[in-house]
C-alpha cells in the first residue's frame, strides 16, 4: 500500500478514543495525561486504586470516558475489559501499560515460583495479548487502529536470575508486537513496543544499594521520567510515522544499546 501524493501527518490525537491499562498511577498516569493533553478520548483501567483512578479522572475532566476496574490476573480479563470500554465508545488505540514484577527466584518454595510466574504472564503477556486480539477484531472492521505494548529492557537482554518470569513476559510481549505488525499492516493496524530501562515510579528501587547499582549502569546518570516514555507514546500513537510499524523503541539512557 503506497503513501499517496501529498503525505501529510498529524500530532494530534483528537480524533482518537484510547484505551490505557495501569493508568491510575505511575507511567500509565502520564500517558493519560499526555493523550488527554493532545486531545484524545481516553479510558483508564486500573487494577485496585479506585481512588487513584478517580483522582485522575477529575484532574483531566471530560478527556476521560470512563474509569474501568480488572485484575489482569484472572483468566478472560482481557475480554471483559474490551468489552466493557466499547460499550462507552468506539475504540481507536490500545495502549497495553500495565505491568507487574513479582520475584520468581529459582532458590525459593516451588508454589512461590509458580505464582510468580503464573502472575507475570498473565498480566504482563496473556491479558495484553487478549486485549490486542480485541483490538484487532474491532480495528479491522473500522479500517485501522493503533497498539502500543510498554515492554521492557528486559525481554531484549534479560533480567536478574529473581525475575526471570518478569524478562520472559516482556519478550514475549515484544514478538507479539513484531508478529501482529508484520500480518496487520496491510489492515492499516499499527503496533509498537516501547522497552523502557529504570522509570522513576513506585517499581523503581528508591533508595540504598539498590538504587545505586540501578543508577551506576545508566550512563545518562538518571532513571528516565514518566513523561519522557509518554510523550514517546503519544508520538506513536498519533500514526506520525507508520512505517515504524514492528519496532521496538529503547528507552534507557544507554544502559542497553543494540
Amino acid at each position: 500500500m503506497g503513501k499517496p501524493r501529498g503525505y501529510v501527518v498529524s500530532m494530534s490525537l483528537k480524533n482518537e478514543t484510547i484505551l490505557i491499562t495501569g493508568a491510575s498511577r505511575g507511567l500509565g498516569a502520564a500517558i493519560a495525561r499526555k493523550c488527554a493533553a493532545q486531545g484524545a478520548r481516553i479510558i483508564i483501567h486500573y487494577g485496585r486504586n479506585a481512588a487513584a483512578a478517580q483522582a485522575l479522572q477529575d484532574t483531566l475532566g471530560k478527556s476521560v470516558l470512563a474509569c474501568l476496574a480488572e485484575d489482569l490476573r484472572a483468566p478472560g480479563a482481557g475480554l471483559r475489559l474490551w468489552q466493557a470500554a466499547r460499550k462507552i465508545a468506539p475504540l481507536t488505540a490500545l495502549v497495553n501499560n500495565a505491568g507487574i514484577d513479582p520475584a520468581s527466584p529459582l532458590d525459593g518454595p516451588i508454589e512461590a515460583w509458580r505464582r510468580a510466574w503464573d502472575d507475570n504472564l498473565a498480566v504482563n503477556l496473556i491479558a495484553p495479548a487478549e486485549l490486542s486480539r480485541c483490538a484487532v477484531d474491532d480495528f479491522t472492521q473500522r479500517g485501522g487502529g493503533t497498539i502500543v505494548n510498554i515492554a521492557s529492557r528486559a525481554g531484549i537482554r534479560g533480567d536478574d536470575i529473581n525475575h526471570d518470569s518478569y524478562a520472559a513476559a516482556k519478550g514475549g510481549l515484544l514478538a507479539h508486537t513484531r508478529t501482529l505488525a508484520r500480518a496487520l499492516a496491510p489492515k492499516n493496524i499499527l503496533c509498537y513496543a516501547i522497552a523502557p530501562g529504570w522509570i522513576e515510579t513506585d517499581m523503581a528501587p528508591k533508595a540504598g544499594d539498590k538504587r545505586a547499582r540501578a543508577l551506576a549502569e545508566i550512563p545518562l546518570g538518571h532513571m528516565a521520567e514518566p513523561d519522557e516514555i509518554a510523550a514517546l507514546a503519544c508520538f506513536l500513537l498519533s500514526r506520525a510515522t507508520p512505517s515504524a510499524t514492528g519496532a521496538t523503541f529503547d528507552v534507557n539512557g544507554a544502559s542497553h544499546v543494540r
